[in-house]
């Protein structure tokens, strides 16, 4: 009987010994992917995409470049994991902000504004990554996404001016490049702040009021 209890105690501390280990085991693995994400996403900002080399992710994340592949066989599945990773930490502004504007003027100087002041923190990556766009193939569905984005919120800014047919496309396009992160940089290149950026960009609209 004794033998019994013995053989049970000793089957269950073996089954706690194996749980632990495979949960130290799954931690370390998860930790060097986290490692490989964050290098490349410093990577991405400090040199772009396209100048990125598994060669460099691998010395950054100090790992060796065979670990790289293992973990990430391709530079689609990288780059959706590092651009779930950054946006996760930078995400864009959300709709539910100006929700509560339903003044089409007021509502769009609030989701402009956001937008502007959003890419002044994150215009680094976002140079880079709109810059490579067509060298990276794997970059493509991702930024896709966030140009899907931008076109739900020219959207919903839209709905709320009262205009028809070609005026109301017109605006559509006018609000559509306020938006672009490309239409903010080249206008806060020649030293307009954020503010100045919208109200020139409202300018554009006020005939459509």
């Amino acid at each position: 009987m004794a033998c019994q209890v013995l053989d049970k105690q000793l089957c269950l501390l073996n089954m706690e010994k194996r749980k632990y280990t495979k949960t130290l085991r799954a931690k370390k693995q998860e930790n060097t992917r986290e490692r490989i994400v964050e290098a490349t996403v410093a990577l991405h900002e400090e040199l772009g995409p396209a100048k990125t080399s598994i060669k460099a992710i691998a010395e950054k994340a100090g790992v060796q470049r065979l670990t790289v592949y293992r973990y990430f066989p391709d530079e689609f599945v990288l780059l959706e994991a590092c651009t779930g990773h950054w946006f996760n930490i930078h995400p864009p502004p959300d709709l539910a902000e100006w929700e509560s504007l339903t003044d089409a003027a007021k509502r769009s100087h609030a989701a402009l504004l956001a937008f502007y002041r959003y890419y002044r923190a994150t215009e680094t990556m976002l140079t880079g990554a709109y810059r490579d766009y067509d060298a990276v193939e794997a970059m493509r569905a991702p930024m896709n996404r966030v140009e899907t984005y931008l076109d739900q919120v020219r959207d919903d800014l839209l709905t709320h001016w009262k205009v028809k047919g070609k005026r109301k496309q017109q605006l559509s396009l006018t609000l559509r490049h306020c938006l672009r992160f490309t239409t903010w940089q080249a206008l806060k290149n020649e030293n307009l702040s954020d503010t100045q950026i919208v109200e020139l960009a409202m300018s554009w609209m006020k005939d459509y009021k």
